[in-house]
């Protein structure tokens, strides 16, 4: 791919720690050209999403979160009053582990540098469809309605004006992942009802379908930064769960709901996950990096932005939109799941 300036829609996948491989890729798309249209993101995807779309550069993001300080968002309230049994009762009473109430300070605070803090200073006044007025865009979900929330759009759900709508509060409610952090707990202003809101990456961790338009070509393109994780054959989604390692001992009731989450969120959009969208998808291998690595080290942290930096180069090496477009907007539908009932048959030596 040349090195000359275009538009493209990013969508960033959640992954907890692991969105530090995002910052990579996304130097290397500056260093590119490609230069962000609107953005969207998951879970830690959603912090990327956030800065990239209140206007930081790769070289302020990656000052930011490669410097993240991850274990100082371990705000545990209960475990400093009772040291023995704070962490179960948080959870019992919380449903979460840490409040969550440092890291939601410390978004506002960044995007307050860039002067950035209501979804309504993020628009497009250009857009032709009004749903799609709204630059950034994140995920969460409600698990009070069972749907998945894409904000702002979806704020009067939660009795709020879009525009109005703090940014900040909408990353928080993203990156809730399971037990770990407290679900947001929205009183809708309008109704008086309470939504539960957790991790987006509970309903769609990689919603790479977000900005595609209908009925015509797009006039650029929407690249997807996944973060994937080692084969299956290689190393498996269970074998790939923290264990006492992380604190909790294997085996353990909290352990099993930790590990429940963990599932959700590794697995969730892998299979299902169609040739178009594959096609446009920036592959980021995690090095097997966990999602909850709060405490990751230094070497670790520079490995992973060293990868996600390399794949988005290869990606662009192989990139064509001219032909991602001939064969994916105007030709066939296409699957994996064909391709993976071939294989079944190939494999059970039935007739391909």
């Amino acid at each position: 791919m040349p090195e000359k300036q275009q538009f493209a829609d990013l969508v960033f996948e959640g992954g907890g720690v692991k969105g530090i491989g995002l910052a990579g890729a996304y130097a290397a798309l500056e260093r590119r050209g490609v230069r962000p249209k609107s953005v969207a993101g998951t879970s830690a995807g959603a912090i990327s999403a956030a800065l990239v779309g209140a206007g930081f550069t790769s070289a302020e993001l990656d000052d930011v979160l490669l410097k993240l300080p991850f274990a100082q968002f371990k705000d545990r309230a209960w475990e400093d009053r009772v040291p023995i049994v704070g962490r179960q009762l948080s959870v019992l009473h919380d449903l979460g582990i840490y409040e969550g109430r440092r890291f939601r300070d410390w978004i506002a605070a960044r995007l307050a540098d860039h002067g950035v803090t209501r979804f309504g200073q993020l628009v497009d006044g250009e857009a032709e469809d009004p749903a799609k007025r709204w630059t950034l865009r994140v995920i969460a979900s409600d698990v009070t309605h069972r749907r998945m929330l894409v904000l702002p759009n979806d704020a009067p759900h939660l009795g709020l004006d879009p525009d109005e709508m703090l940014i900040a509060d909408a990353v928080r409610m993203s990156m809730s992942i399971p037990i770990f952090f407290e679900p947001v707990v929205h009183r809708n202003p309008r109704t008086g009802e309470d939504h539960l809101i957790v991790d987006g990456g509970i309903l769609s961790n990689f919603p790479v379908w977000l900005f595609d338009c209908e009925g015509r070509d797009p006039r650029w393109p929407t690249f997807g930064l996944m973060l994937v994780e080692p084969e299956p054959a290689v190393a498996s989604i269970a074998d790939r769960l923290p264990g006492a390692e992380h604190g909790v001992a294997r085996g353990s009731l909290l352990d099993y709901v930790k590990s429940l989450a963990h599932t959700l969120l590794e697995a969730h959009d892998r299979l299902y996950i169609d040739k178009a969208s594959y096609a446009r998808t920036i592959a980021i291998p995690t090095l097997g990096v966990t999602t909850t690595e709060f405490d990751i080290a230094p070497d670790r942290v520079a490995a992973l932005y060293e990868s996600g930096r390399a794949a988005a180069d290869a990606f662009l090496d192989r990139w064509d939109f001219a032909a991602y477009i001939a064969e994916f907007r105007r030709g066939r539908e296409h699957s994996r799941r064909e391709d993976l009932v071939r294989e079944m048959a190939r494999a059970a030596g039935a007739p391909g």
